[in-house]
């Protein structure tokens, strides 16, 4: 179980459904056409891209299969599963004409790595290998949606459909890269420097009182951008507590697949202070004090004021 998921001010989308802004429609109208090819729900106002949509009601019954619908075709390159994607998106269930669900009111994209189990199965199936500028819209059988249990204000086995904008896509490299930076502190824990993409050693010392403060050290120093506050970062991580050296959360044993941490969102201060300022490509050694970890309060089965112990490789940045 990836216990830092939950570690944002607020939930990864599609793993929740709370509605954002008023969802009144698109007052910009649309010289293309307004209805799928392929029997998907019409835009009726909005049909551009970066252009709030508004759909209609489906007709007849829903879409079985996964159903995709490219409105318009983007110039960029095509995306592929590992790829950090950067979207716009309004969603609704075929039964309805309200949408549950978009990011035009937010005014933000929305960030997902494609394949990485971050949103519905619809999602991570239907936006793979479309071109980056692209508008699509997609029909999402309930078993590659919400499923029997649904979710939020979704019925149980509900079909859904979204108008997704693709605007940016960025290749996830497997392992940092960069220059090795001494790790000559026996009073601190050691990082494995392996560049094979498999999870780094973490070794903590036994002899050695934590420290009071945070820590974050470069273990191998990338040469990428900076990461701001306002960057979501795409990371492998492996994640210990520094009292038994007990490895608490990886995502190696998530088959691999990196975490998103929205920096200006995160809730967990160690993380979100020894992230920023270091540059994409590295590998960082953070140390988080209790007073930066979970303070005195026990956290899904770490013991309370415990210091918690971090190697994370910083991927990319969107």
């Amino acid at each position: 179980m990836r216990r830092l998921a939950g570690l944002v001010v607020i939930p990864l989308l599609l793993l929740s459904t709370a509605a954002c802004g008023d969802d009144k429609g698109s007052d910009s109208a649309s010289d293309s056409a307004s209805t799928s090819n392929s029997g998907l729900p019409a835009i009726t106002a909005g049909a551009k891209f970066g252009e709030k949509p508004t759909l209609a009601k489906g007709k007849g019954d829903p879409v079985k299969k996964l159903k995709v619908d490219v409105l318009s075709e983007g110039k960029g390159e095509k995306t592929k599963e590992g790829d950090a994607v950067q979207v716009n998106y309004l969603g609704q269930a075929w039964d309805s004409d309200k949408p549950f669900d978009n990011s035009f009111d937010r005014k933000q994209p929305f960030d997902v790595t494609l394949g990485a189990g971050q949103v519905i199965k619809g999602w991570d199936q239907g936006l793979v290998g479309q071109k980056v500028g692209s508008r699509v819209e997609i029909g999402i059988p309930p078993e590659l949606g919400y499923g029997a249990q649904g979710q939020g204000d979704i019925k149980p086995n509900a079909t859904l459909v979204f108008v997704v904008d693709i605007v940016k896509s960025t290749t996830v490299p497997k392992a940092a890269s960069g220059s090795e930076v001494s790790q000559d502190n026996i009073d601190l824990p050691k990082v494995g420097t392996n560049l094979d993409g498999k999870a780094p050693s973490l070794t903590i010392p036994t002899k050695s009182d934590p420290p009071k403060k945070l820590v974050s050290n470069y273990v191998i120093e990338g040469k990428g951008d900076v990461v701001k506050d306002s960057d979501t970062v795409i990371a492998n991580y492996v994640a210990s507590v520094w009292k038994d050296g007990k490895e608490f959360d990886s995502t190696y044993k998530q088959g691999g697949k990196p975490a998103n941490f929205p920096i200006g969102q995160l809730t967990f201060k160690g993380l979100k202070e020894g992230l920023a300022g270091k540059k994409v490509g590295s590998r960082v050694l953070i140390v988080a004090p209790p007073a930066y970890a979970f303070g005195d309060k026990e956290q899904q089965g770490i013991p309370k004021n415990s210091t918690l112990v971090f190697s994370v490789d910083i991927l990319a940045k969107v």
